[in-house]
């Protein structure tokens, strides 16, 4: 039996892209068992145009959270309830290409890795309406949390990230916002994962067209690098352990 892939969606106020995105998964995933749609309390169209999906097609599964929460809540939603054997992040933007997916989840597919990252600062082509305090944030970032952890990453903050299903499902996540990226990569290193990156495309969007990282969501990822990497224990970062 092959081995499928769970696509967890998190997306708030999202009517613009999220059909596309849909189509493009539904297009270009291999392997693709389930797509599972967190809304966040959207106040616009994307709670109907996911319900009509849902209809038509049986792999998706939308879930309404009660209240806007923030992205890391809308993620812990999805991985509670996937399945898959591999589960990786796709943001309802048109940031990312879904066709990429296949080879972000391949290392993991082919056994050779248990966490794969997408990395946007490897050979690959990026638009940059990436903004240049984003890019020099994201260095600084990866850097900090790479001397805390030992791994060896080039960008930690990408939201191409696949795990093996049951890493995710038994992680204990507990940032808000932003932290999830660097908590998650803490608490896989805490498991001495075989962990890798691929190189990925980027269609960075603009403040105006919804961007929402600030100088706040910087900080806190510092403080957070600080709190999972040196003052949380591994028996705390999983419910398996």
């Amino acid at each position: 039996m092959h081995p499928f892939l769970s696509i967890i969606i998190p997306a708030y106020n999202e009517e613009k892209t999220i059909a596309q995105i849909l189509d493009q998964v539904l297009e270009r995933v291999q392997n693709l068992g389930e797509i599972i749609i967190i809304d966040d309390g959207s106040k616009d169209n994307t709670r109907q145009i996911c319900l009509e999906y849902e209809r038509k097609f049986p792999v998706i599964h939308y879930h309404l959270q009660p209240h806007n929460a923030g992205k890391t809540e809308a993620l812990k939603a999805g991985f509670k309830v996937s399945t898959g054997d591999v589960v990786i992040v796709q943001d309802a933007d048109l940031e990312y290409d879904p066709a990429e997916i296949n080879l972000v989840v391949a290392p993991i597919l082919e056994g050779k890795a248990d966490v794969v990252l997408g990395s946007r600062f490897l050979q690959r082509q990026t638009s940059h309406a990436v903004y240049l305090q984003h890019t020099l944030a994201n260095r600084f970032i990866t850097a900090m949390s790479n001397l805390t952890n030992g791994l060896k990453l080039t960008d930690v903050e990408t939201c191409y990230k696949a795990l093996r299903g049951e890493i995710i499902r038994s992680m204990v996540i507990t940032s808000e916002r932003f932290g999830f990226e660097v908590e998650v990569m803490a608490k896989v290193a805490k498991l001495k994962c075989r962990v890798c990156e691929v190189p990925i495309s980027y269609q960075g969007r603009s403040y105006q067209e919804g961007k929402k990282i600030g100088v706040k969501d910087g900080v806190m990822a510092l403080i957070y690098i600080a709190k999972y990497n040196l003052f949380t224990s591994k028996k705390a970062s999983f419910t398996n352990l």
